[in-house]
């Protein structure tokens, strides 16, 4: 997914800053300002993503950055008839779905904090997109409309491979089971051989409905086995 947020004409340099945050947070980088009021401010509110500043291409037209994409999308509050002309709007969920397999380069073009995006700058774009708000108060702030429409577009990435966030596998779960069983014998409790095997299914199935994962497991198996040496070492 090849997304660049494109701000036409921000107008506070606060919000430039906050908007390349929230694009670092949702892991998106390419960043484009047209005529920008760009400060100092700029790079105080974006705190750790200074770099999305940076690196960002400051333009002098809007037409120029229409022509560096593929798919361009233009944002506005205003979702009526008379402010998009012949065209009904996408919602930030069916962007995303439009676009998630697009090979292409993709601009999302957000207006200025005043008065958004100019008729024709809605009419030049291929689709236009929304944001459903209330109707008593329908205009987000620009880094928070920023921020909506970065969040659809990440959830339809692929989940990034997280070793700590491994499911447990079954041989884990089973490996803490036969942990507990040893304890339970070491411990010699409860005395009764039949009433142990229950205290042992009961486990097993606890761990079963569980959602665990496997460093979760292994932090567990780990203090049960210290647990049976310590025993073990004592009835020497």
């Amino acid at each position: 997914m090849k997304v660049a947020v494109v701000l036409v004409e921000p107008e506070g340099p606060a919000n430039i800053g906050m908007i390349a945050r929230t694009m670092k947070n949702f892991g998106f980088s390419r960043l484009v300002l047209i005529n920008p009021n760009l400060s100092e401010e700029s790079y105080a509110y974006a705190v750790h993503a200074r770099d999305v500043l940076e690196n960002a291409l400051i333009l002098d037209s809007f037409e120029e950055a229409l022509e560096l994409f593929d798919f361009t999308v233009g944002t506005t509050g205003k979702p009526g008839k008379r402010f998009i002309p012949h065209r009904a709007p996408l919602m930030p969920w069916e962007l995303a779905e439009l676009i998630k397999n697009y090979p292409g380069e993709v601009g999302i073009f957000f207006g200025r904090e005043s008065i958004g995006l100019k008729n024709e700058e809605l009419e030049a774009v291929d689709v236009t997109l929304t944001i459903p708000t209330s109707y008593e108060y329908p205009v987000m702030n620009l880094a928070q409309a920023v921020a909506v429409v970065l969040y659809e577009l990440s959830k339809k990435r692929p989940e990034p491979y997280v070793e700590a966030l491994k499911p447990a596998t079954r041989e884990e779960k089973e490996a803490l089971v036969r942990t507990w069983e040893k304890l339970l014998n070491t411990l010699d409790y409860p005395k009764d051989a039949e009433r142990r095997k229950v205290f042992v299914k009961v486990f097993q199935r606890a761990v079963g409905r569980a959602f665990l994962y496997g460093r979760e497991v292994h932090t567990l198996i780990g203090p049960l086995r210290k647990a049976v040496k310590r025993l073990e070492e004592c009835e020497c």
